[in-house]
């Protein structure tokens, strides 16, 4: 039972709307954090047995999200400001999510191997 998200903007999994944020496709200021995280709250009661993999898959992503969105929020300062004009752009927040989703499909991929393997040595 995999968690999908469920807001005006965008309906499936978290990592696809993580990608699709970084990609620009959807704006991350019109991403509601607290009803993403208010629906991921109700799943969670909703499952019979907490899985630990699923809860925290969950919160490396929307830990990713809200310092992405709350770094975009916060004002800059003149000294940043000026930086950013002599070096013609800074580091955009958005890269970290590049990371994050590049090695979180690692795990998936190493845990569906290993799940592939357990299965077929039983």
């Amino acid at each position: 039972m995999q968690y999908n998200v469920k807001i005006e903007a965008f309906e499936g999994p978290l990592d696809l709307l993580l990608h699709l944020i970084n990609t620009l496709e959807i704006d991350i200021y019109d991403i509601p954090v607290a009803e993403i995280t208010e629906q991921y709250l109700m799943y969670i009661h909703a499952m019979k047995e907490l899985q630990l993999d699923v809860a925290s898959e969950y919160l490396v992503m929307a830990a990713t999200l809200l310092a992405i969105k709350s770094k975009m929020l916060l004002p800059k300062h003149e000294a940043e400001l000026e930086d950013e004009f002599e070096f013609d752009h800074e580091e955009d927040p958005r890269n970290e999510l590049v990371e994050r989703l590049i090695e979180y499909k690692k795990f998936k991929e190493a845990a569906s191997d290993l799940k592939s393997l357990r299965r077929n040595g039983d």
